[in-house]
């Protein structure tokens, strides 16, 4: 006897894995290049540096964004997403505060 198989069906938790990558996703992208562009060569007033950090959120978006579907849930994206965020955006306030 040959069973067909179904399709595996969408897991719930791709909602919360989505919303993960869409929104702490990209405020991680732009901590990250806040800090590139404090820490970077030049400080962050060097000439044509404000080019090359903007066009760096996009690609540094999609990778959180994609990164988050290896997570083995949604709470767990989540949960990662929101501590590196809190990282990331100390480290900024910390680094602006300082320099």
């Amino acid at each position: 006897m040959n069973r067909e198989s179904k399709p595996a069906p969408i897991r719930p938790d791709w909602w919360s894995k989505t919303l993960a990558g869409g929104v702490l996703g990209a405020t991680l992208a732009l901590a990250l290049a806040g800090l590139f562009a404090w820490l970077g060569p030049g400080g962050v007033n060097a000439p044509e540096k404000s080019q090359f950090v903007m066009w760096s959120i996009a690609p540094l978006w999609l990778s959180a964004f994609a990164g988050v579907y290896l997570f083995r849930s949604g709470a767990r994206a989540l949960l990662w997403m929101g501590g590196a965020n809190l990282a990331a955006y100390a480290l900024l306030f910390w680094v602006k505060g300082v320099i």
